[in-house]
């Protein structure tokens, strides 16, 4: 679990130097040949994730985000699209 904002309350933006925690968790991960799962947690949104799924994440924890959206139905499907876009 990699935390992208100071944990405490939702709402908070996104800690960028978190991004490429991201990517070299993924690296070490991939040189002990681990499958780990890389979960990221604060201040992602529609936009935001992006750059995270580039690095590696592989779960997204989406808070206010999903639960403040006018549609969360819509906000889940277009991070389902982004990844398939980058990933396949």
């Amino acid at each position: 679990l990699v935390m992208s904002v100071n944990p405490g309350f939702g709402g908070q933006k996104m800690i960028p130097a978190t991004i490429k925690k991201v990517g070299e968790i993924r690296r070490m991960l991939d040189e002990a040949g681990c499958d780990a799962l890389i979960e990221v947690d604060g201040g992602l949104n529609t936009q935001t994730c992006v750059p995270f799924m580039q690095q590696g994440m592989t779960v997204m924890v989406a808070g206010s985000a999903l639960y403040g959206a006018a549609d969360p139905k819509a906000f889940i499907e277009e991070v389902r699209a982004q990844d398939r876009a980058l990933h396949g």
